[in-house]
């Protein structure tokens, strides 16, 4: 697993050189049930930090509340990573899983939560296990050190960094569309550095620099299309600017989708 999706507690702190929000397991408050191990310090800001002893098999991790619920993989190194509460306050269920051969898993630590969290919108400000990045992320660098430099308007700042991703810079990776491996990541670094990506990766890395400057973004993963037979799943971005919902779509403006598509949201993170 990218070690970018391994917030480890001793390199974590709250807030970076320029002020992007980053998640810490701080052991202020922390559960504890059979193999798995919460730092739930920080639960008012919409996310927990989770590990597992150190294992060669492979783990999963179950988010539920009520009426949803959402599974993860886990790291298997024994290292902390973040999970947001993006259902708000209310009670919340974490369990781990192990794999026990085959497809089987065997439940090895569940612990419930109670969770208040002031301002729903604050867990799409921090990166988590599929919008993950740091201060030292290239792109979160370049839209604080070049691209946003001197900005203070939310509006500007988003303008600014949707027209830059479909500007002409980054192209829709047609190939990795078609061999991609279901379950993968985005991959934000990989996304910077080849200048290409999918939906996936395209809509990560637009969050990461708008979350590293302060505007909320989730990363919605649902299915295109209006016909049930031939809807493909995607990857788009939703913003809050100034109080308002904007809606952002790289693929489509680079012409790895339709306009005029439908868009049926399943999960975000």
């Amino acid at each position: 697993m990218c070690a970018l999706l391994i917030l480890v507690l001793c390199a974590a702190v709250i807030f970076a050189a320029f002020g992007i929000k980053l998640p810490e397991a701080s052991g202020k408050t922390v559960k504890k049930d059979g193999k798995m191990t919460i730092d739930c310090s920080n639960m008012s800001e919409g996310y927990i930090m989770v590990k597992a002893k150190k294992t060669n098999k492979r783990l999963k991790l179950q988010i539920a509340t009520e009426g949803a619920k959402l599974n993860y993989d886990l790291n298997s190194d024994g290292e902390f990573e973040v999970f947001p509460l993006q259902f708000g306050s209310g009670k919340y269920q974490v369990s781990l899983y192990e794999n026990a051969g085959g497809k089987k898993y065997s439940k090895e630590g569940s612990v419930k939560l109670n969770v208040n969290i002031p301002d729903k919108l604050s867990c799409f400000l921090y990166p988590n296990q599929y919008v993950s990045y740091d201060e030292n992320t290239p792109c979160v660098k370049f839209a604080e050190e070049e691209l946003c430099k001197g900005m203070t308007d939310q509006k500007e700042i988003y303008d600014a960094i949707c027209k830059y991703v479909v500007g002409g810079t980054f192209v829709y990776d047609y190939i990795k569309s078609v061999t991609i491996k279901p379950g993968q990541l985005p991959q934000i670094d990989e996304c910077w550095n080849n200048r290409m990506g999918i939906c996936q990766d395209l809509s990560a890395m637009t969050c990461a620099m708008l979350r590293s400057q302060g505007i909320p973004a989730r990363l919605m993963i649902g299915t295109v299309g209006t016909d049930p037979k031939k809807t493909i799943y995607h990857a788009w971005v939703m913003a809050v600017v100034n109080g308002k919902d904007e809606f952002f779509d790289p693929t489509a403006e680079l012409g790895g989708s339709s306009k005029t598509a439908t868009y049926t949201p399943e999960r975000y993170y």
